[in-house]
């Protein structure tokens, strides 16, 4: 299997394995679905502790007013009774008011903050560096384990204005936010290979040979952004040991230019004749004109 190291700049996102002879458009497809399918786990891992801390989100009209105001509008929040977390609720004010405070008791927030960092670990950027290739598969069992978690705690289901739900069910709208820029949609993304654009009508095989044990790196982009910055020569590690090697070398170099330092040959007290001219009576003869 040929081996991708996926970067969007120079951050590495993930690590996927795929067959020399693939379609580039079948690659993009599998590619964009991971790529967008970890920030939807990011996402909701993000929402998650807010869930656990201050319960679920308040209606629209309700976010971020005063219980004064909620009161003089006379607005209702209908969803709040309905969707109790299991085993009884604790207080806990939301002191921006986008959510209504009433949070699971310690017990279930161990089980929403546990399960978050199992769907982190799972698709983490840190598997690149265990040399772990993640998969739509993984993705998915992300995705499962935090639907599994909330309808642990909240077994009436979450409100339908709540981010969690609205992502679980793909119904999220990301436009205005700043994690709309993260996401490449399928029709809009490029794969990138030595400064080349991976052309959709073609094969992988095109442009990097048959050999299935072939390792690249390979840019993510959306279309329309030019072309990505080349791959450094030299990897930040490679530099690192550059640098430590020079460093050693340069004092290497310095106890070596000490240990041959001759300059004490002209002091006073390494002249060998000194005794002698001085009862000689020579000491302070000088030549030259006064």
């Amino acid at each position: 299997m040929v081996q991708l190291h996926l970067k969007r700049g120079d951050e590495s996102q993930f690590l996927f394995n795929t067959a020399a002879d693939v379609s580039v458009e079948t690659l993009v497809q599998q590619v964009a679905a991971i790529y967008n399918g970890r920030l939807k786990v990011d996402r909701i891992c993000s929402e998650m502790p807010e869930l656990a801390e201050h319960g679920v989100t308040q209606p629209p009209a309700m976010q971020g007013l005063t219980e004064e105001q909620v009161v003089e509008l006379k607005l209702k929040d209908e969803w709040g009774e309905k969707c109790a977390p299991s085993g009884g609720s604790v207080f806990t004010k939301d002191d921006i008011g986008r959510r209504n405070g009433h949070a699971p008791n310690d017990k279930m927030k161990e089980v929403l903050k546990r399960t978050v960092d199992e769907a982190k670990a799972l698709i983490s950027k840190k598997q690149v560096q265990a040399s772990v290739c993640v998969t739509m598969e993984m993705v998915k069992e992300a995705l499962d384990q935090l639907r599994g978690a909330v309808m642990i705690v909240y077994p009436m289901g979450l409100p339908p204005h709540d981010p969690i739900r609205m992502e679980l069910e793909n119904e999220e709208d990301l436009s205005g936010t700043q994690a709309s820029l993260q996401v490449i949609p399928e029709s809009e993304c490029q794969l990138w290979w030595a400064a080349k654009e991976l052309h959709k009508e073609k094969k992988l095989q095109d442009y990097i040979g048959k050999n299935e044990k072939t390792k690249i790196v390979v840019k993510i982009q959306k279309r329309g952004q030019g072309a990505p910055a080349r791959e450094p020569i030299v990897t930040e590690e490679q530099q690192k040991q550059m640098m430590m090697h020079y460093y050693r070398r340069q004092e290497e170099l310095k106890k070596l230019e000490d240990a041959d330092d001759d300059s004490h040959l002209d002091s006073a007290w390494s002249d060998r004749q000194a005794l002698k001219r001085q009862f000689q009576g020579l000491n302070n003869i000088k030549w030259g004109p006064r």
